[in-house]
């Protein structure tokens, strides 16, 4: 065996490479023979394209790391400013949480700045965990669950302070005196709450047409009266659908769904006079119509055997009218922002004021015939908001509210009971309805039933107990 020294120029190198490789004489042909393998001198493309890529993708990824580490940097001392600001607002907080006089409101947009703070230097700690970002991560942690700590705390504060406020307002107004011909002596008043409601037992168009969308109607509501014992009335809005100043009464349920044999009262001479009723909340209670005066936080009353118009100005800050705060779950019904009701206890007035934030205020009336005047004799305020509503009705004393549910049907979703001032807003009791758009839904004592007025269409239903 002969070994050869084979010698191997590369043309991309000054290098000489040098290599034995064992060889043999082949006799035949008079020459030496070798087998040479040159693949590893064949130059690696694939591995060098790699490696290529690794070092662009590092470059990469070290340009845009020492560009967070210099943004971070710049913004270091900016958030170490905003701890240090935040500690000395939070401290009045401390000192009032200590006593009980915060308010969770003001701890709001301190609050969310923490928390967007936190935030950011945690994204900054991700990038340079230091020993400084992990302090002000821990400071700021510390910040978060002070002011947490005040919002969630049972400690007396001017938040429960006005919540316990309401209830014993509230309940004063519960424990007032009420006159024996006030109190409800229906038996079904002490079942509790309305259990259901049945599918529509009354479906008329009203009888001015069914473009009037918006209005009231009803059977007449007072228990003992007398002279319109078992008349119904109609009252549509027919200025825009806003004002009206005429009621059409029938003598009997005959006359009404035939439409024969009425009588129409006119209460105002136009519908810009300050007696002209406004929104779609009227109820027509013994012998006078109630109903929201124009323009005004008054309740008026109009009385169908002299004519007279006497009126009460609502109490509360900031009385809702003119549609400031009108019934509007789904779609606003124009101007309700006074719905007049009456029910086994007697009247009542449905509002909202601005010192309730806009929720529920509910006001018992009394008409005192030997001073000619009408009163309010008791409010109670709810935390239920008016705007969230699409209606209101009061049936034994109790607050009931309704809520969109689609075209054809309503949901009684909330009552107040002002007899306890408690509040439930769990109830679902389905109520069915043909039109879109409830202007008025209000309950009668003397059948207990509820009449909807229901974009032009009347409806009544009959309330189980």
């Amino acid at each position: 065996m002969l070994r050869l020294l084979l010698l191997l120029l590369l043309p991309s190198s000054d290098e000489v490479w040098a290599r034995l490789v064992p060889g043999w004489w082949d006799p035949g042909s008079g020459s030496c023979q070798c087998e040479v393998d040159s693949s590893m001198w064949a130059f690696p493309a694939e591995e060098y394209m790699s490696v290529l890529g690794k070092m662009k993708t590092c470059q990469l990824s070290l340009t845009k790391l020492q560009e967070q580490l210099s943004f971070s940097t710049q913004r270091l001392p900016l958030m170490q400013d905003q701890v240090i600001n935040m500690t000395a607002r939070l401290e009045p907080f401390q000192y009032l949480h200590s006593r009980g006089l915060y308010t969770a409101l003001t701890l709001r947009e301190l609050s969310e700045e923490l928390g967007q703070l936190e935030t950011d230097i945690g994204v900054v700690h991700g990038q340079i965990n230091s020993t400084q970002t992990h302090k002000l991560r821990k400071e700021v942690s510390t910040l978060v669950k002070d002011a947490r700590k005040m919002k969630t705390s049972d400690t007396i504060n001017m938040k429960t302070v006005r919540d316990k406020l309401r209830y014993l307002k509230n309940n004063v107004e519960s424990c007032k005196s009420i006159p024996k011909d006030f109190r409800g002596q229906n038996r079904h008043c002490y079942k509790g709450l309305i259990a259901g409601i049945s599918d529509p037992v009354t479906s008329k168009i009203s009888p001015h047409g069914k473009s009037y969308i918006s209005g009231s109607w009803g059977k007449q509501a007072q228990v003992d009266s007398k002279a319109q014992k078992n008349s119904y009335w109609v009252q549509p809005l027919t200025s825009g659908h806003i004002h009206g100043n005429i009621l059409r009464v029938y003598q009997t349920y005959e006359d009404f769904m035939a439409s024969t044999n009425h009588q129409d009262f006119t209460f105002a001479p136009s519908f810009s006079d300050s007696k002209t009723l406004e929104g779609p909340g009227a109820v027509l209670y013994g012998e006078a119509l109630y109903y929201h005066c124009y323009r005004s936080p008054d309740v008026c009353r109009f009385d169908l055997k002299t004519n007279l118009v006497s009126r009460v100005t609502l109490p509360g800050t900031g009385v809702g009218f003119n549609n400031k705060f009108p019934y509007c779950y789904f779609d606003c019904r124009l101007n309700s922002d006074v719905d007049l009701e009456a029910d086994e206890m007697g009247l009542w007035a449905i509002y909202a004021t601005v010192g309730n934030h806009g929720n529920l205020v509910v006001s018992r009336l009394l008409w005192d015939s030997e001073a000619g005047t009408l009163n309010v004799t008791q409010t109670w305020e709810t935390r239920q908001f008016k705007k969230a509503t699409s209606n209101a009705f009061m049936v034994c004393g109790v607050l009931y509210a309704t809520r969109y549910v689609d075209e054809f049907h309503e949901e009684v979703f909330y009552a107040f009971d002002t007899a306890s001032g408690r509040e439930d807003n769990s109830l679902t009791l389905p109520l069915e309805k043909v039109a879109n758009g409830v202007a008025s839904l209000s309950y009668n004592p003397t059948d207990q039933q509820l009449y909807m007025y229901n974009d032009g269409y009347l409806l009544s239903y009959q309330a189980h107990f």
